[in-house]
């Protein structure tokens, strides 16, 4: 999954960009429950397949709801 698969998705599920982080991150959130969760901003690069995993874990959403978007 790419990083721009991944915040489109994300998006649908009502989660939205908060800001910069260090270097080529960002920082994310859920206004509805003020979670953040950090996402690697590389293009074109594949995000590796447990970095989704984790940022759904600090946002409180299942891999169920990131594939159903």
């Amino acid at each position: 999954m790419r990083y721009s698969e991944l915040t489109r998705k994300l998006k649908k599920l009502g989660v939205e960009y908060l800001r910069r982080a260090g270097g080529s991150h960002e920082i994310w959130w859920k206004p509805n429950t003020a979670l953040r969760t950090t996402i690697p901003n590389h293009p074109s690069k594949e995000i590796p397949t447990g970095t989704p995993r984790a940022i759904l874990k600090d946002l409180e959403l299942r891999m169920e709801d990131l594939k159903g978007k």
